[in-house]
């Protein structure tokens, strides 16, 4: 065997163990570290021709399993230690003949020829197995719907004190994307105070500055939906290589990955891929990234090697050129009064604001109405009226499951995982501060708890927030949401 390529695999091994897990402190990592070396102590390099690596692989089983466990890494390792465009190929070893000392090698079916693996090319049969619109078979680089909306872009986004810094610094990543320090780019605010606006207008920028690079925008949600198709369909490997494709990956409410330890698996290994080949990646979530429960540690750490920027809901000024900026879109101009009353009754956030105004114009269309102060007041009056809400056991319940991004079925479940303990126990002691309901009627509604459980959450609650941080924050964060 060439020493030269001993000591390249040798390297590519090193680099791989030093990237098995980010957390140095974590006890699991002496376990990792073991099953890596006795996977790894099994293969060999037989040989590295033209930009061809040809890797000695004991079974097919060695084969599937560094495929589906270890291509992201193997990949990293190869590039950093070879070169781009290197192609892998796998001699499965079947036996070795007595006084031969090379190995005879065939694939699982004993052809004699090894089937290639090439790490930067889109896998045959992605889109047949996987609910993915962007993927055609066999392409590189494909033609991918960004799911941008144009209407998200810099141009249409209204900067104030509450959103200047992360404006400043998203445009900053737009002119040089994956090229800055910001990376990843985390935005966290409430709901409804621009996030997602202002993550797809660096999307939209990059499409204008650099129309081939690959931009893609999607929901946490909708990336859950498809690691599960992927991993229904046995198709993880053409999953995670379809992402390490995109040039600037924008995820939207990365919260939604607690609990959710397969998905956040993948997701850490496509995340690893993208940024050490200097591809950009934002992130937007309604918490900041220690405040998101049950997502891994190593992940976490990911989260703030780039930058994470606040966004608060809009201050008045920064509400009334909201206002000003959308009616002037639709052609509609309002004296200084009615903008007044328009940014000083509407505090929440953007997409209130939005909605109210698409309300009135609405109303003055249908009835012929001209715009005036008293049609506003009557609109707000109207839509205020609608959307009062009944604090009872079951919209807490619901406030707590978004707030924590955990299922109602879980929150009235019986496991006693932290993740799931705690957000039932705030559930149980906000339906107490906010309800008349009895402590037994709260065990009922809790999944039939007994009312014993429920006055120990409340008083555990009342007592521990008062010494822990973290708690008096959910406190806080959960008290103003159940009165909005």
């Amino acid at each position: 065997m060439d020493d030269n390529l001993m000591m390249i695999w040798q390297k590519c091994l090193q680099f791989m163990r030093d990237n098995l897990n980010a957390a140095e402190d974590n006890s699991d990592l002496k376990k990792l570290e073991k099953s890596f070396d006795m996977l790894f102590d099994k293969v060999q390099p037989l040989s590295l021709v033209a930009n061809n690596l040809t890797l000695i692989v004991p079974s097919d089983f060695y084969k599937e399993y560094i495929e589906d466990n270890y291509l992201s890494l193997l990949s990293a390792a190869l590039k950093k230690n070879i070169g781009k465009g290197v192609k892998l190929w796998y001699s499965v070893m079947e036996n070795r003949p007595k006084g031969e000392e090379k190995p005879v090698t065939m694939n699982i079916k004993g052809q004699s020829v090894p089937t290639p693996k090439t790490q930067e090319t889109m896998p045959q049969g992605f889109s047949a197995n996987i609910v993915n619109p962007f993927v055609v078979p066999g392409i590189r680089k494909v033609n991918i719907d960004s799911n941008l909306k144009p209407d998200y872009s810099f141009d249409s986004y209204v900067e104030g004190e509450s959103n200047k810094f992360a404006a400043t610094v998203a445009r900053s990543i737009a002119k040089r994307p994956g090229a800055t320090a910001f990376n990843p780019l985390f935005l966290y605010g409430g709901y409804g105070v621009g996030k997602t606006h202002l993550g797809q207008a660096v999307g939209l920028e990059v499409k204008n500055q650099f129309p081939d690079k690959v931009v893609l925008y999607l929901s946490s949600e909708k990336f859950i939906q498809q690691f599960i198709s992927a991993a229904k369909a046995h198709k993880q490997t053409e999953f995670a290589n379809f992402y390490q494709m995109v040039d600037v990956l924008i995820i939207d409410d990365i919260q939604f990955l607690s609990g959710k330890s397969a998905t956040q698996d993948s997701f850490f290994h496509i995340f690893d891929h993208l940024h050490q080949n200097g591809k950009q990646i934002i992130l937007t979530s309604d918490k900041a990234p220690a405040d998101i429960m049950d997502i891994q540690d190593r992940i976490v750490s990911r989260f703030k090697w780039g930058l994470s920027a606040e966004i608060k809901s809009p201050d008045l000024s920064t509400r009334r050129q909201i206002i000003e900026d959308k009616l002037s879109r639709d052609g509609i101009v309002l004296p200084d009064d009615m903008l007044d009353f328009l940014a000083v009754e509407t505090k929440t956030n953007v997409r209130e604001l939005i909605g109210v105004i698409n309300s009135v114009i609405a109303y003055s269309t249908v009835y012929k109405r001209d715009l005036s102060l008293e049609l506003l007041k009557e609109t707000i009056n109207r839509i205020a009226a609608n959307q009062k809400k009944v604090i009872n056991i079951p919209y807490i319940q619901e406030v707590v499951c978004d707030y924590f991004g955990i299922k109602k079925e879980q929150l009235l479940s019986k496991t006693r995982k932290r993740e799931i303990a705690l957000p039932r126990q705030l559930a149980m002691y906000f339906s107490k501060e906010f309800t008349n309901s009895t402590f037994t009627k709260i065990g009922e509604e809790m999944g039939g708890k007994d009312h014993s459980t429920v006055m120990y959450a409340c008083d555990t609650i009342k007592d521990v927030s008062k010494i822990d941080k973290e708690i008096k924050k959910y406190v806080k964060d959960l008290t103003e949401r159940i009165k909005q």
